[in-house]
């Protein structure tokens, strides 16, 4: 409440989000972003990375490693239908994924807090271009022969105690600093 005036808001309907259909998504114009998932164990934070790519219209996913794939239910509860639309591949081992966008000319970055590592707001100052964000094990994070592989490191700034977050948020805040700077 403002003030002691009531806000007058009503939900918005399905029809009024402007929902793109699937076969309009997959003409659309993404984002030049790839998201590399390594070693993930829960099925519930890749089917969260992939409605989040959905969200951002994110070029695709790279699911490497013992990380769970399509089709499983429990991907499929937290997806919501975004593994129908974000295209996604599969690698045994992340050095030939990453190999292989980085002869497509992407720029490839890991999040994890490591020495030289960038905060997450200065990376697009820094780059601009075809981006991959590797994403690692939710205990042990990006492996030491992914980040061999790596033209650099971001951070998210914390302040807490904790210094860590779940990985499908962390996935969220990389992808909204990234959607700023190529969208908005």
């Amino acid at each position: 409440m403002s003030g002691n005036l009531p806000l007058r808001m009503r939900k918005l309907g399905m029809d009024e989000l402007g929902r793109l259909s699937v076969d309009e998504f997959r003409q659309s114009e993404k984002m030049p972003v790839v998201i590399v998932l390594d070693n993930i164990r829960s099925m519930h934070n890749v089917g969260s990375v992939f409605r989040t790519a959905d969200a951002f219209l994110i070029r695709g996913i790279y699911l490497c490693g013992y990380t769970p794939r399509p089709p499983h239910r429990d991907i499929h509860k937290t997806a919501l239908g975004a593994t129908e639309t974000v295209e996604w591949k599969y690698f045994q081992d992340i050095r030939e994924a990453l190999q292989q966008l980085k002869e497509e000319g992407y720029k490839v970055f890991a999040v994890e807090q490591v020495e030289r590592s960038i905060p997450l707001q200065e990376l697009t100052a820094q780059h601009s271009g075809k981006t991959v964000v590797v994403f690692g094990n939710e205990v042990s994070g990006v492996g030491e022969e992914a980040l061999k592989l790596c033209d650099g490191s971001v951070e998210i700034p914390q302040w807490g105690m904790k210094h860590s977050l779940n990985i499908s948020i962390a996935a969220g805040i990389v992808l909204w600093e990234l959607a700023r700077a190529y969208k908005l």
